[in-house]
C-alpha cells in the first residue's frame, strides 16, 4: 500500500504485446532453483530457493503495462480533494523520508535525483530542505505538474537511460516505490551507482515480503499486482545493492503517513477478499474526522538506505586475535597465509596483545607477508577487544574470525564463504558437529566431568538466548562467525572478553540477521592445552551481556548519526568503541 504517483521508467518501453522470455535464473543471485508459489490475476509468481527473492514469471507485456498505467491509475485523481487529500499524504511522508536521510547521509545539500518522481511531491520537500533536485519521469502529465510545482529544480519525461546523465554527478538518488517495477533490478541500479559519486547515498522504499501485512495477508496480500515484477525481503535487496556495487545497507520499517481514507481508498481500487468488506464495514463506523487523520503507520514496505562502494573487489577479512598462543600460532598461520579461495583475495589482520610466551615474536616474523597486517596492542584486553581491532582495521567485502589455535579446520573456509557470496546468506555460523550431538562438543581426553560441566553450560546459555531472541540456534559460541562487513554498518559494540561474542551475535540478530549455521569440523583443547575462558568469571559477564542486550535496542542510523560528531578515538574512548564505522 504505497501512497504514490510513480509510473516505473524501465517498465514500460513500448506497446509491444509479445512478453519477456520465461527467466530461468534467479535476477538477482542466479539461482536456477525456481519453483512456482501461486498465481495471480493469471500471472504466475515464482520463488527463488536461494535467495526468496519472488517475481513474476513470465513479465507481463508492455501492452498490458500500458493498460494498467492510466491516468486513473493513482489514486486520489478522481476528484481535486481526492488529489490535494493524497498530495498531503506524500508529502508528509517524503518529510519523514527526507529526516530519515538525513540520519542516514548527514545534512541535506548537493545534487538529488528521483527516478519516477511522480508529481514531484518528494521533489518539492527536498528542494525545500536544501537539495538541488532532478527528476526522472516516463508519464508526460505527471512531468509537466512536477515541473510547474519546482522552484529550481526540473524534471526530464522518459525513461532513465534516456536522460544521458553524467558518470559521478549526483550526490543522492531516491527511488520511490520503483524499484518492485523494473525489469531488471541489478541492471538498474547498476545504472543509479554510474551517475552516483563515491559514496553517494542510495534510498529505496519498496514492499517487503517480510512485513507484518505480508505474512498475514500471504497470497491475498495488497501488494500481488501485476505491475509490480519482483519482490524483494530484507535480505534480498541486501543482496542485490552488493551484487550492484553498493555498501553500508541499513534496512528499517516502511513508516509512511496515511489516513484510513487513504486505506479504505486502496483496497476499493485493489480488492482483496475478506480485508476489502472488513475495511469497507469498518469505514462506515467511523466518524469522518478519525478517517481524515493522519497517521504514522508500517503498512507492507521498507526503506533502504546504501551507499556506493569504492570497489568492488571480492577480499575476505580474517580476524586473528592472538594472545599467550605461542605453542600453535606458527603452524596456524603457516596454514593461513597458504590457504587459497577461488575468486577470493584474503587480508589476515593479526591482533597480538602483548603476550609472554614469545606469541608476539612470531607474530612479528609475518609482518613483511602482503597478506598480513599485524596489529600490536601495549596490553592484553580481552579477545572481544581484539577482535574489534581487527575489524576496525578490516578491508575485505567479508569477515571471518579465526582464533589462534588448531580447534578448527581451515578447509571449512570455502563453504561458509561461499554462503556469503552466493547471495543466500549475509550471516552464518559454522556449528561444531553441525550443533547436533552437544555432549561431543567438548571433550578433554581423562577430563568427563569437566567437559560435561562445560557442554551443560553451552545447552543452558544456548537456550537462554533462543529464548530471550526467539531463535533456534544449536551453536551459537562457535568462533567461526563469518558475514558480510557492512553488515556492522551502525551498529556499536562494548564488551572486551569474550562476551563479545554475545554481544556480536545478539547485535547483529537485532540488526536484522538471522544466521544460517553450517556444519564444521571442530577439535576441542582442554585447559591444559591453552583453553582461556574462566569457568567462574566469564558466565558472570554473559549474564550481563545477556540482560543488557536484551533490555536495549538497535538504533542504526542514530549510531550513524552520531559517529558523524563523535570526538577522535582516545585512551578513554578506544579505537575498537565502533569499529562497524571504523572501516569507512
Amino acid at each position: 500500500m504505497q501512497p504514490t504517483e510513480t509510473i516505473p521508467p524501465a517498465s514500460i518501453a513500448g506497446p509491444s504485446a509479445v512478453k519477456p522470455p520465461l527467466r530461468s535464473h534467479c535476477p538477482i543471485c542466479d539461482s536456477n532453483r525456481l519453483h512456482y508459489s501461486f498465481s495471480h490475476q493469471s500471472h504466475r509468481v515464482m520463488r527463488c530457493e536461494n535467495c526468496a527473492l519472488m517475481f513474476l514469471n513470465p513479465q507481463p507485456s508492455d501492452r498490458e503495462l500500458s493498460e494498467i498505467y492510466t491516468a486513473e491509475y493513482f489514486l486520489g485523481h478522481d476528484s481535486d480533494e481526492g488529489r490535494r487529500n493524497s498530495s498531503e499524504l506524500k508529502r508528509a511522508t517524503a518529510r519523514q523520508y527526507l529526516a530519515e536521510l538525513t540520519r542516514y547521509n548527514g545534512t541535506p545539500s548537493g545534487r538529488l535525483i528521483e527516478v519516477g518522481c511522480g508529481e514531484g511531491d518528494f521533489l518539492c520537500e527536498a528542494e525545500a530542505s536544501g537539495y538541488d533536485v532532478l527528476g526522472v519521469e516516463y508519464a508526460p502529465a505527471a512531468c509537466a505538474t512536477a515541473n510547474k510545482r519546482l522552484q529550481r529544480g526540473r524534471v526530464e519525461q522518459g525513461e532513465l537511460a534516456d536522460a544521458k546523465l553524467p558518470d559521478s554527478h549526483f550526490d543522492v538518488c531516491v527511488l520511490n516505490d520503483v524499484i518492485e517495477h523494473v525489469r531488471d533490478p541489478l541492471a538498474f541500479l547498476r545504472e543509479i551507482r554510474r551517475i552516483l559519486r563515491p559514496g553517494g547515498a542510495l534510498f529505496i522504499a519498496t514492499p517487503c515480503l517480510d512485513s507484518w501485512s505480508a505474512k498475514l495477508m500471504k497470497e491475498r496480500w495488497m501488494e500481488w499486482k501485476p505491475e509490480h515484477l519482483t519482490y524483494f525481503n530484507k535480505a534480498n535487496i541486501q543482496t542485490a545493492l552488493l551484487k550492484a556495487g553498493f555498501e553500508d545497507v541499513i534496512v528499517q520499517p516502511g513508516w509512511k503517513i496515511l489516513s484510513f481514507d487513504y486505506v479504505q481508498a486502496h483496497f476499493e481500487k485493489f480488492p482483496v477478499p475478506l480485508f476489502t468488506p472488513a475495511v469497507r464495514l469498518l469505514g462506515k463506523m467511523l466518524p469522518s474526522s478519525v478517517k481524515r487523520k493522519q497517521r504514522r503507520i508500517v503498512a507492507s514496505g521498507m526503506m533502504v538506505f546504501s551507499r556506493k562502494a569504492e570497489e568492488t573487489r571480492e577480499r575476505l577479512s580474517v580476524i586473528v586475535p592472538a594472545f599467550n598462543e605461542a605453542n600453535t600460532i606458527r603452524p596456524m598461520m603457516d596454514a593461513l597465509v597458504a590457504k587459497e579461495i577461488a575468486g577470493m583475495e584474503i587480508e589476515i589482520i593479526v591482533v597480538e596483545s602483548n603476550s609472554t610466551d614469545g606469541t608476539r615474536e612470531i607474530v612479528k616474523q609475518y609482518a613483511a607477508h602482503p597478506r598480513v597486517k599485524v596489529i600490536l596492542e601495549e596490553k592484553p584486553r580481552g579477545k572481544g577487544r581484539a577482535v574489534r581491532t581487527g575489524l576496525a582495521a578490516a578491508t575485505g567485502k567479508y569477515v571471518l574470525i579465526q582464533d589462534a589455535d588448531l580447534e578448527y579446520d581451515m578447509e571449512d573456509y570455502d563453504t561458509l564463504v561461499g554462503a556469503l557470496v552466493s547471495g543466500r546468506h549475509a550471516f552464518v555460523l559454522g556449528s561444531r558437529h553441525g550443533g547436533r550431538n552437544l555432549w561431543k562438543m567438548r571433550q578433554f581426553t581423562g577430563q568427563r566431568s569437566l567437559s560435561s560441566y562445560l557442554n551443560l553450560g553451552h545447552w543452558l546459555f544456548t537456550t537462554m538466548i533462543n529464548v530471550l531472541f526467539w531463535k533456534r540456534l544449536r551453536d551459537p559460541f562457535t568462533m567461526f562467525k563469518v558475514f558480510r562487513r557492512d553488515c556492522l554498518y551502525g551498529l556499536r559494540f562494548e564488551c572486551n572478553r569474550f562476551d563479545f561474542d554475545f554481544e556480536l551475535l545478539i547485535r547483529l540478530m537485532q540488526k536484522g540477521y538471522t544466521p544460517a549455521e553450517i556444519p564444521v569440523n571442530y577439535r576441542s583443547r582442554s585447559f591444559k592445552e591453552g583453553k582461556k575462558v574462566s569457568m567462574w568469571r566469564d558466565p558472570l559477564t554473559w549474564l550481563a551481556a545477556l540482560a543488557r542486550l536484551r533490555t536495549s535496542k538497535v538504533d542504526p542510523l542514530a549510531e550513524i548519526a552520531h559517529s558523524r560528531t563523535a570526538q577522535p578515538a582516545t585512551e578513554a574512548s578506544p579505537l575498537s568503541a565502533e569499529p562497524a564505522l571504523a572501516h569507512r
